[in-house]
């Protein structure tokens, strides 16, 4: 045989020897334990049978929930929305359409944004305004209130968070909606 492919396997050998080596040495130095119990479990929901609800249910009336909301602490909130939406005054339409006046404006009306066409059904010819209780049904679970819609965002789960939201957007407009009677809705 050739010296120079004794050489090569020679060192072929020997890298495998010691990578070998190095990964038992490692493995016995860095070994760690399975833990008992995960970090954090990732829970999917299921969907709904046949003919189930369509999004979840309101348990809270918004009138109520508002009476208590916080706009300074649904700015906070809203900073998850500022990815995809814009609430300035004359600002640009992003990947979701500008929310400045959203409250009680015809839904799917925005000038310049090109909805989804499940947002223009569910606006009915944009006959459909909307309202706190509206904002509210949508923001909890915006693609089970309106399946196929483009927006991606999974929803705020939290009554309040909604509330607090609903209640800064409430503040964007030049003329804000009066707000709704909290005693109307629990008669």
């Amino acid at each position: 045989m050739n010296s120079y492919v004794n050489t090569a396997v020679g060192a072929l050998l020997g890298t495998i020897f010691v990578l070998m080596s190095v990964s038992i040495a490692s493995e016995g130095i860095f070994h760690s334990e399975a833990p008992e119990k995960e970090g954090f479990a990732i829970v999917a929901e299921e969907a709904p049978a046949a003919g189930g609800e369509a999004a979840p249910a309101v348990a809270v009336p918004i009138a109520q929930l508002l009476a208590s909301a916080d706009a300074k602490a649904g700015e906070t909130v809203f900073k998850k929305c500022q990815a995809c939406h814009d609430g300035t005054k004359g600002g640009p339409n992003k990947v979701g359409p500008n929310l400045f006046g959203v409250v009680d404006r015809p839904i799917a009306s925005h000038e310049g944004f090109a909805y989804s066409a499940a947002m223009k059904d569910f606006s009915k010819g944009s006959s459909e305004k909307w309202t706190f209780e509206f904002l509210n049904k949508f923001l909890l679970a915006p693609k089970k209130d309106v399946p196929g819609t483009a927006m991606g965002f999974a929803g705020l789960a939290k009554d309040q968070d909604r509330a607090n939201v609903i209640l800064y957007l409430h503040t964007l407009a030049d003329s804000p909606v009066p707000l709704p009677d909290p005693n109307a809705a629990t008669q």
